[in-house]
Parts: C-alpha cells; sequence; structure tokens
C-alpha cells in the first residue's frame, strides 16, 4: 500500500499578510493518519479549529478562506498546494492571524519550509479519489470539469482582456517534481488598476512588488520581470491544486478549466463530492502508482490515458 504521511518534525514560517500587512507566523506540526489538514487560531481564546475541507470554505473572493466557530482563514490555497506537492496528507496548522502569509507570492517557500520538517511515513493506507464519470460546473463563461484519468493532470486555458495577459495555456501531469520545478515558483498576480482599487477599501495591505507581480497598462512592474513567460497561468494551476486539494484526498482525474478561479474551484469540488457515482476511492501499492498507465485493478477498466 501507499501509505499516509505527515510532517516528521515541527516548523514555523513568519511572513506579510497579503490583506492586512500584519506580520503572521505560522507553525506546521505533525498530525496523527486520518487527520487531514487542520488550521487552529492560535491567536483566539480559546483557540479555534477548522479542517480543511469543501463544507468550511466561507468565502472565495480574492484568495480561498475556510471558517468555523466564528473564526476564518484566508488565502489558504498556496500552502494547501505546497503540502499537497510535498506529500502531507496530514498537518495541523497554528496561525496566529486571519491568513496565511503571502511570502512571495508563490508555493515556493512554503514547500522549503516542508521539506524542512522532513516527511514522517504511517502504516495507514492512503485512498486517492479516483474519478470515473466527468463533472463539470460553470459560471457565465467560466467552466471546469473534471474527467477520468490514470493521472492527476490540470489543463487550464487563461484569457485576460489585457494587452499584457492576454491569453496562456498550460497543461501540467502532477509529480511532485513537476510541482517543485514547474508551478510551486508561480507567483500571484495583479493588475495595477485593482490593487489601487483594492488598497483603497483595507485590502492588499500587504501587497508589494516583493510578493506579488503587478501588471500595468504596458507591462510588469516588477524590475526583476517574470520568473516563466506564463507565470500567470502557471499561478492559476498553482491556485487550482490548493483548492481542489478541499476535496480531503489526492486526485487521480484530469481537471480541464476555462477562466477559473476559486469561486469556480470551490463549486467543482462541491459538486464532486455531491456525486458519489462519479468517484472511487482507491488504495494503491506503489508498484500500481509508479506504473499509472498500468494499472490493474478491475475497477480501473474505465480509465482513458
Amino acid at each position: 500500500m501507499i501509505f499516509q504521511q505527515t510532517l516528521k518534525n515541527k516548523v514555523t514560517v513568519s511572513g506579510i499578510g497579503l490583506h492586512t500587512g500584519k506580520t503572521i507566523t505560522l507553525t506546521l506540526r505533525p498530525a496523527q493518519p486520518g487527520t487531514g489538514i487542520v488550521f487552529h487560531r492560535v491567536d483566539m481564546s480559546p483557540a479555534v479549529s477548522i479542517e480543511a475541507c469543501a463544507k468550511n470554505v466561507v468565502n472565495t473572493r480574492l484568495s480561498t478562506t475556510i471558517g468555523k466557530d466564528g473564526a476564518s482563514v484566508s488565502t489558504i490555497e498556496h500552502l494547501m498546494a505546497a503540502l499537497y506537492g510535498c506529500g502531507i496528507d496530514n498537518a495541523h496548522v497554528d496561525i496566529n492571524g486571519p491568513e496565511v502569509p503571502i511570502m512571495d507570492g508563490s508555493a515556493a517557500p512554503l514547500v522549503e519550509t516542508i521539506r524542512n520538517g522532513g516527511v514522517e511515513v504511517s502504516s495507514k493506507a492512503r485512498r486517492f479519489l479516483v474519478i470515473k464519470k466527468p463533472v463539470s460546473v460553470t459560471i457565465g463563461d467560466k467552466r471546469a470539469t473534471v474527467i477520468p484519468s490514470r493521472q492527476y493532470k490540470i489543463s487550464f486555458d487563461m484569457q485576460f482582456e489585457h494587452p499584457v495577459v492576454k491569453s496562456q495555456f498550460r497543461t501540467l501531469t502532477f509529480t511532485a517534481e513537476s510541482f517543485s520545478d514547474e508551478i510551486a515558483g508561480a507567483r500571484t498576480f495583479g493588475f495595477l488598476s485593482e490593487v489601487e482599487m483594492l488598497k483603497a477599501h483595507g485590502l492588499a495591505l500587504g501587497g508589494s512588488l516583493d510578493n506579488a507581480v503587478v501588471i500595468g497598462d504596458d507591462g510588469v512592474l516588477n524590475p526583476e520581470g517574470l520568473r516563466y513567460s506564463d507565470e500567470f497561468v502557471r499561478h492559476k494551476i498553482l491556485d487550482s491544486v490548493g483548492d481542489l486539494y478541499l476535496c480531503g484526498h489526492r486526485l487521480i482525474g484530469h481537471v480541464k478549466a476555462l477562466k477559473s478561479g476559486h469561486e469556480l474551484n470551490h463549486k467543482l469540488v462541491t459538486e464532486l463530492l455531491s456525486r458519489p457515482e462519479c468517484f472511487s476511492l482507491v488504495e494503491f501499492t506503489p508498484q500500481e502508482s509508479a506504473a499509472p498507465f498500468n494499472l490493474p485493478l478491475p475497477e480501473l477498466a474505465w480509465l482513458e490515458a
């Protein structure tokens, strides 16, 4: 069997909150098998625990926010993606503020922090959510679909009416290496006109060229430029990895997104979980996982490449 994993050691990181502009400290701790990812607002008395799952999502404007019992934690998507990318199934997240630190706008610093903690393998099998039938959701001209596949893939078609961004398309076939090398370092981005509006409404108070790619009318304002020529769509995939992890399991399926964002990602997870006939929860041996195109299990006969 492939077994669930947690951190071997406790690790701590601090950084600026994108919207509050305040310094926030976050500590990741090992957790028992079957725990999942649980956030703890340790600045509240008593502390409030919030499971990172679709039913606890309370807001998807600008970021993904989970909440429970009067407490919330926002901008969780980069950390959730980093945990997924590092193979962490179970972890406690102690946080002393209402949002995850934005760091440099990407998941790379969080990946490094998790790796510093090391990985502990449990004796309890990991269950994969395997897509059996297509599930699709739409909002206006935006669409997100997940279809059967022998691997976890995300294909993202990003379109903006802006001369600098325009349209970008990329497909990620997920592995720990492809996530780390191709996606984790892609930074969040925003348009200068929107940043000014957000700050006028008391949001994005911690935003700067140090933690976001800012796009003006004629180009990128960051003096160092972009990390990748298609950094924008790579970051959209990064957000999707984190948002989709709120299904509570590692996915095996092909996600196809057109102009998607946090709201539509959440809607896709919610729709999928409401339709149990469209997926199976499956345990794999390491040999089966290493050869995803040759899975011998009879119940996977319907999977496409």
